[in-house]
């Protein structure tokens, strides 16, 4: 096995950002992260009536281990002698933009916006439960644009960030570091509730995702400042991006969420668009801002693709320092 160097892994990483963002997911039949969710689905349906947090914490080693031994098996593949080295680029960007949608999480704020814009809200209230946990049937057009708002800041740590982090803090070992945190991401999504039936079969899951996501959670602020300063640097009419609030009402609100991590993107981004998030009866994000608009959909679209640049090419250059300095002396 040929262990890649740094300028191969940020290549990897950057190629796979091109392949997300002009192609989006592929399909599902060969998709790695529906294959974790196979498996997990599996495991869940056998999950035994007794013992259940003791079955969870087993269920998702075992998945771990799969999405580990996948993501070695890639990369064993492509480093084998003989392999093409543009083929070899291929198979470990295809594998590792599996773990981060930057595609896919921007294209839903963008249909759900089109559909608020053209008054349709029951059609938005179907499509919403798809992306937010809370009952949707009662909720208003502000209601609604700001649950838009909180998955779309919320996902950018889990859905891109996290993978992206895990892949350049592991050097040669990080494609196989990345799937075992999609492992530990898909697993929270689909049993990691504090409700039955999955509050303790998906205790462990829960927990590790909190552990995975404590760190990128944190550093997103930094990046959703960077966006904010961007866009602050060409204004526009409306509502203007605060680049400081940012910092400040990650400070301040950050922890108000039930969620360890998922306050810190949220409240940054309420900061950065200078409006209040909300979920009744659970948290208010940015209490001294206006409520969000239709409108503001588009700005947090913008300001987390933005930051979702900002992230890969940060990491990039992660990549690189360690190549020169930590992994290839």
């Amino acid at each position: 096995m040929i262990i890649p160097d740094s300028g191969h892994l940020a290549l990897v990483l950057l190629l796979a950002a091109f392949i997300d963002i002009v192609f989006g997911e592929p399909p599902a039949a060969v998709h790695p992260v529906v294959w974790i969710g196979k498996l997990i689905s599996f495991l869940k349906n056998a999950a035994p009536k007794t013992h259940r947090k003791l079955y969870g914490t087993a269920m998702a080693l075992c998945c771990v281990f799969f999405a580990s031994l996948l993501g070695y098996s890639v990369l064993y593949i492509a480093t084998l002698p003989g392999i093409p080295y543009i083929l070899a680029l291929l198979i470990e960007a295809y594998f590792l933009k599996a773990t981060f949608a930057i595609n896919c999480l921007l294209s839903p704020a963008r249909k759900i916006y089109k559909h608020l814009e053209e008054n349709q809200l029951e059609k938005v209230r179907e499509l919403l439960p798809i992306y937010v946990s809370r009952n949707t049937s009662k909720l208003t057009k502000t209601q609604m644009s700001s649950a838009v708002i909180e998955s779309v800041s919320e996902n950018y740590v889990d859905g891109i960030l996290s993978p992206i982090f895990y892949y350049a803090l592991f050097g040669e070992l990080g494609l196989v570091a990345a799937y075992a945190f999609k492992a530990i991401s898909t697993l929270d999504s689909m049993v990691g509730y504090k409700t039955e039936p999955y509050r303790e079969l998906g205790y462990f899951s829960a927990k590790s995702d909190d552990v995975l996501n404590w760190i990128p959670a944190r550093i997103s602020v930094i990046f959703i400042l960077a966006a904010a300063f961007t866009i602050s640097l060409f204004p526009k009419k409306g509502r203007k991006t605060n680049p400081l609030d940012s910092i400040k009402t990650a400070l301040e609100d950050g922890m108000k969420t039930p969620s360890p991590n998922s306050g810190y993107p949220m409240a940054a981004t309420a900061g950065a668009l200078g409006v209040k998030l909300e979920k009744p009866d659970t948290y208010v994000l940015g209490i001294s801002y206006p409520p969000t608009e239709v409108k503001d959909i588009k700005r947090v679209s913008q300001l987390i693709a933005i930051a979702s640049g900002f992230s890969l090419v940060a990491f990039v250059a992660v990549i690189q320092m360690a190549g020169i300095y930590l992994y290839y002396p």
